[in-house]
């Protein structure tokens, strides 16, 4: 691929990296990654994902800005307030990266578009903040064969994994580890149990991260595993998932 001298200078910090280098970056250059949820995971994995040059990315939320988001929600600034998110990212990260491909989907994500939507991407970054709307994803990411990187975030702690049960080995589903959806109120929203505001910047960074690095074949990834992060112990564990071979969608 042949980069110009904006994009080289751009990219200069990727370039020299061994795990990247001009290689990498093009692949970086030519991926699609859909996000959902233009909120406080979605922000960082956002504004990381553009600056590193990701060719085209998809952003799909039928919310608009409020005042409360912006204590978390770091990709829109109080001259937003009241638009619609999708408006908000694209003027964001058309300011910090205008060669990259903006998609804004300004709808609800359900079952009558998430294939339509889903397929035509390469990575889905999950950053909902429901259970239906996790579930919808997974079960979409895996029918798409398309690789799944999900976060969620509760208070002070947080937690990332990615699902590409598609592939051969041991990879599981989000199915795997959670066969069902949680009992509606078991476990309280951002509005109602509250969200330390830097929580989401951590997890949607690692996410970020986390999808560079399926996108360049870097390091070794999360499939099958789960990381934790507890933010008042400042303590960060890994557990192991297994594909679970009595799971609904990906089982035998």
């Amino acid at each position: 691929m042949h980069f110009d001298d904006n994009q080289i200078e751009r990219y200069a910090r990727h370039f020299i990296l061994d795990e990247i280098g001009p290689a990498g970056q093009a692949k970086i250059i030519n991926s699609k990654v859909l996000v959902v949820g233009a909120g406080g995971l979605g922000s960082p994995i956002l504004l990381y994902l553009a600056a590193a040059g990701v060719g085209t990315i998809g952003i799909i939320d039928d919310d608009r800005v409020a005042l409360s988001n912006l204590q978390r929600q770091i990709i829109h600034d109080e001259n937003s307030i009241d638009s619609k998110k999708t408006e908000s990212v694209v003027s964001s990260l058309s300011a910090l990266n205008p060669d990259v491909n903006i998609i804004p989907f300004t709808k609800k994500l359900d079952k009558t578009n998430a294939k339509e939507i889903i397929s035509n991407f390469d990575i889905v970054a999950d950053g909902s903040d429901n259970f239906d709307t996790r579930f919808l994803v997974n079960d979409t990411a895996y029918l798409c064969k398309r690789i799944l990187v999900s976060g969620a975030v509760h208070k002070f702690d947080g937690q990332i994994s990615t699902f590409k049960a598609f592939e051969k080995g041991d990879n599981p589903c989000y199915r795997c580890l959670h066969p069902e959806p949680p009992p509606e109120d078991s476990i309280p929203s951002c509005a109602e149990g509250g969200i330390l505001g830097s929580i989401p910047g951590i997890i949607g960074c690692l996410q970020a991260t986390e999808i560079l690095k399926e996108i360049t074949g870097a390091g070794e990834g999360l499939s099958g595993k789960l990381l934790i992060y507890d933010a008042l112990r400042t303590n960060f564990r890994k557990i192991l998932i297994r594909p679970d071979p009595s799971c609904k969608l990906c089982g035998k």
